[in-house]
C-alpha cells in the first residue's frame, strides 16, 4: 500500500516531464522537418534558374523546362511536383537569392558560405537548412505578398514574434503592412501584432501533417477532423455502394491546391451509368450558400484537373449533418445544358434518401458513443 502512495505521489510528476519532452521534441522534429523541405525547394529553383540562364533567353525554354520536370519528378517521386509547384520553387530562389540567404551574423563572407553549401553533394540541403527558419508553408504565403518591402516586412515580424503561420495569413489578410503604414501610432500597432487568438496555435502534430510536408515525404493525407465525421463518411460510402453497381469508390480525404490553399473533399465516387464524378462534401452544421460557393469551385477544380476526355461534367453533393435536420443537396447548375441537368436528377439518388440515411447514421452513432 505504502509502494502504491509513493507512486502515485511521484507519478503525476514523471509524467509531465514526459509529455513535455515528447511536445519538445515532436516541435523539432516539425521544424528540421520543413527546414530541410524549405532548402531543398530553394535549392531546386537555384538550380532551375541557372540552367536556364545557360540556355537561351526564352520564355518558351522555361516552360518547356518545368514541363519537362514536372512530368519526370512525378512519375518517379508522386505529388509535390505539378507545374505551378516548380515555377513556386523557382520564385521562391528569385525572391530569396544567395546574397541574401548566405548572409550571417557572424560577418562570415557569402562567397565562402556559398562555395561550402552550394557544392553538388548530399550534404548540401543540410547545410542550406539552418538559413530558412521559417516552414515552406510561411514561405509560399510570403510569396503571394507582391510587394517586396512588404514581405520583408512580414517575414521580419515573423521572426520576431514567432507567428504561426496561421497568424501571418491573418496579419497579411488584414493588410497589416499597409494599415501599419498609414497609422499615427505605429508603436502601438507592432504592440498588439503580438497578441496571437487561439486560432493562430499549430500543435506539432498539425506541424506534421502539414499538407506540404506530406506531399514532400509522399505520405497519405486520409484523417478526418473528428471521429463523428470519420464514422459518417465510413457510413455514407457503405450506403452510396449498396445502392447499386452504379457509384465506383474513387477515394476520401481527397487533396486539392487552389494557389496557395488546400482543401480536402470527402468523399470521390465516379458515377457508371452517368459517367462522371461525383464529389461529396460533408458539413457537420447547417447549409449555408458559402458551402454552394465552395462545392462550386471543387466541381471547377475537377471538370479542369480530374475529368477524362469523353466523361460528363461532374456533379456534386453537399451533405448537411446538423442535428435533427440533416439535408443533401444536388449542385447540378455547373452542366451545360438543361436535358444533361434532368437526366441527372432522374438517375441519381432521391436528396431525400440520402439525408435520412445521414440522419439515421447521426442518431445511431451518437446512440453507440452513449454506451461506451
Amino acid at each position: 500500500m505504502t509502494k502504491m502512495t509513493n507512486l502515485s505521489a511521484n507519478y503525476e510528476n514523471i509524467r509531465t516531464e514526459i509529455v513535455e519532452l515528447l511536445h519538445a521534441a515532436r516541435s523539432a522534429a516539425a521544424r528540421t522537418v520543413n527546414s530541410l523541405i524549405t532548402a531543398t525547394y530553394w535549392e531546386i529553383g537555384r538550380r532551375i534558374v541557372t540552367f536556364e540562364q545557360g540556355g537561351e533567353h526564352r520564355a518558351e525554354y522555361g516552360e518547356q523546362l518545368i514541363e519537362q520536370l514536372s512530368a519526370d519528378l512525378t512519375r518517379q517521386f508522386g505529388r509535390g511536383f505539378g507545374r505551378a509547384n516548380l515555377w513556386q520553387m523557382r520564385a521562391f530562389y528569385n525572391a530569396w537569392p544567395e546574397g541574401r540567404i548566405l548572409q550571417t551574423p557572424s560577418g562570415e563572407s557569402a562567397s565562402a558560405l556559398k562555395s561550402n553549401t552550394l557544392a553538388a553533394d548530399s550534404s548540401t540541403v543540410l547545410a542550406l537548412a539552418p538559413r530558412f527558419p521559417l516552414p515552406w508553408s510561411a514561405y509560399v504565403r510570403l510569396l503571394s505578398v507582391k510587394h517586396p518591402e512588404a514581405r520583408s516586412f512580414y517575414e521580419a515580424e515573423t521572426l520576431r514574434l514567432g507567428w504561426s503561420v496561421r497568424q501571418l495569413d491573418r496579419q497579411i489578410g488584414s493588410q497589416f503592412y499597409e494599415r501599419i503604414a498609414l497609422s499615427q501610432n505605429k508603436a502601438a500597432m507592432l504592440v498588439k501584432a503580438e497578441v496571437s487568438e487561439p486560432s493562430d496555435l499549430v500543435t506539432p502534430e498539425e506541424a506534421i501533417r502539414d499538407p506540404f510536408v506530406l506531399e514532400f515525404l509522399d505520405l497519405k493525407d486520409e484523417y478526418s477532423e473528428s471521429d463523428l465525421e470519420e464514422a459518417l463518411i465510413q457510413h455514407l460510402t457503405d450506403f452510396l455502394l449498396e445502392l447499386g453497381d452504379d457509384f465506383a469508390f474513387l477515394g476520401r480525404q481527397r487533396r486539392l491546391r487552389i494557389d496557395d490553399t488546400w482543401f480536402r473533399i470527402d468523399l470521390l465516387f465516379f458515377h457508371r451509368r452517368l459517367h462522371c464524378l461525383i464529389v461529396i462534401d460533408l458539413k457537420v452544421g447547417k447549409f449555408s450558400y458559402a458551402d454552394a460557393g465552395q462545392m462550386h469551385m471543387y466541381l471547377n477544380y475537377a471538370r479542369e484537373n480530374w475529368t477524362k476526355p469523353g466523361e460528363n461534367p461532374p456533379v456534386g453533393l453537399i451533405l448537411c449533418a446538423e442535428k435533427g435536420a440533416a439535408e443533401a443537396h444536388y449542385a447540378l447548375d455547373n452542366l451545360p445544358n438543361k436535358v444533361l441537368a434532368a437526366e441527372y436528377q432522374t438517375v441519381l439518388p432521391d436528396e431525400k434518401l440520402i439525408a435520412d440515411e445521414l440522419d439515421k447514421s447521426r442518431r445511431e452513432l451518437e446512440e453507440r458513443r452513449k454506451g461506451f
